[in-house]
């Protein structure tokens, strides 16, 4: 596996492996855990070539402790992309991938408006700058994603369609701990406690799904908010029932197309976001 620390260390190592057939790129903010070396799996199983970056994106933190405390895990982070089949993987500075400041800005419309858009301000601006730059550089054929940043999907599919980008962008399914807590690199940050705490959030969701033979949408997301509140380690910041592609709100289970749930949690100091297929 080769370490590009430039972007022109980069380009070139990818210019060695093209004539090989397809590039796939899965695009991390390191210290990776098993729902990451999936998405390299999957990558492997349909690539010629491998590309993952590392790199903690500055400009999609409007929370300057939640940047400073995200965790950083570089060495470990190079040994799991290695033993899971990974080619290339881009380790750059700030200074490389932004050499100067990233003035451009996104109108991603309703989607980028609500849930995480409308706690985050300026986040998914933030992640459409960098990943557009990501893309520039490694030119993929095919990008790699986990759905349980659902709605960051939603924001690069569209940012793509903006930009004229004809990569194709794959949907992964989440990847859970043995007590159904979705992988995340925050989960690092609990505390035994509020890790004990934490699978709280996807019980109370898998269960709500149940409850829709007989609660409508506003008794369902009443009782999610409700169950998991009643937690003292949790806080639900927004709990909202959506429909897959327009992300607005729906009313009824008898909306046309699927219906996510869609969640974000504060558990002490640390942000947790999940979500559930209703339909």
């Amino acid at each position: 596996m080769k370490i590009c620390r430039t972007v022109s260390e980069l380009k070139n190592a990818i210019s060695e492996r093209r004539s090989l057939g397809s590039i796939g790129f899965v695009p991390t903010m390191g210290a990776l855990h098993a729902g990451h070396a999936s998405l390299i799996e999957r990558c492997r199983a349909e690539n010629a070539t491998v590309v993952a970056s590392v790199f903690v994106n500055p400009t999609q933190f409007n929370d300057k402790n939640d940047l400073k405390n995200y965790p950083r895990t570089e060495e470990a982070d190079a040994a799991l992309l290695e033993s899971k089949g990974c080619d290339i993987v881009f380790m750059p500075s700030v200074e490389e991938v932004y050499p100067e400041p990233d003035t451009r800005v996104f109108d991603f419309g309703t989607i980028g408006a609500v849930m995480e858009g409308a706690h985050r301000p300026g986040h998914f601006n933030g992640v459409a700058q960098v990943v557009s730059r990501l893309f520039d550089f490694v030119n993929p054929d095919k990008a790699y994603f986990g759905e349980k940043d659902f709605q960051q999907i939603a924001i690069i599919k569209s940012m793509c369609k903006q930009l004229g980008l004809t990569l194709e962008i794959v949907e992964c399914p989440i990847v859970r701990e043995a007590d159904g807590l979705a992988m995340s690199s925050r989960n690092t940050l609990l505390s035994p406690e509020q890790r004990a705490a934490a699978p709280v959030i996807h019980m109370t969701l898998a269960a709500s799904v149940a409850r829709k033979e007989w609660a409508d949408v506003e008794e369902t997301k009443k009782w999610v908010k409700e169950q998991i509140d009643s937690n003292n380690m949790l806080k639900v910041e927004y709990y909202d029932i959506v429909d897959s592609l327009t992300l607005c709100s729906v009313d009824s289970w008898e909306h046309d197309g699927s219906i996510y749930g869609c969640i974000a949690v504060q558990v002490g100091d640390v942000r947790l976001i999940d979500n559930i297929r209703y339909k």
